[in-house]
């Protein structure tokens, strides 16, 4: 398990930081799968996972969807045959915190 991956998220407000372009290189080097994308003036993070049929797609979407519960963080899901792309962002600062690497990361390891 990475060391990002072992952190936990903290309480987020308003007024937060979002990371700054240096935090977001250094961040992006421990989870080099997932790209930084602007929707709607907001940047996040996204990652596709690939698997060989819907079950499969499912049921990493559940595992995905229960570590969310858990941390109060929740992420966009998108579930298709084969396929779940998982978006991550902080909604009350519109754009990235440290905790949506955290959570990117134990996505990973729910694999």
């Amino acid at each position: 398990m990475t060391a990002l991956a072992q952190q936990q998220c903290e309480a987020c407000q308003a007024d937060a930081p979002k990371v700054s372009e240096e935090e977001l290189a250094s961040l992006l080097k421990e989870i080099p799968d997932w790209v930084p994308v602007v929707r709607n003036a907001v940047m996040q993070l996204e990652r596709e996972y690939k698997f060989k049929n819907f079950k499969l797609a499912w049921a990493f979407a559940d595992k995905v969807a229960a570590l969310a519960e858990e941390t109060f963080h929740h992420p966009t899901i998108t579930l298709e045959w084969g396929k779940v792309t998982v978006t991550w962002w902080t909604h009350a600062i519109n754009g990235l915190h440290r905790n949506d690497f955290i959570m990117a990361a134990k996505t990973d390891h729910l694999l």
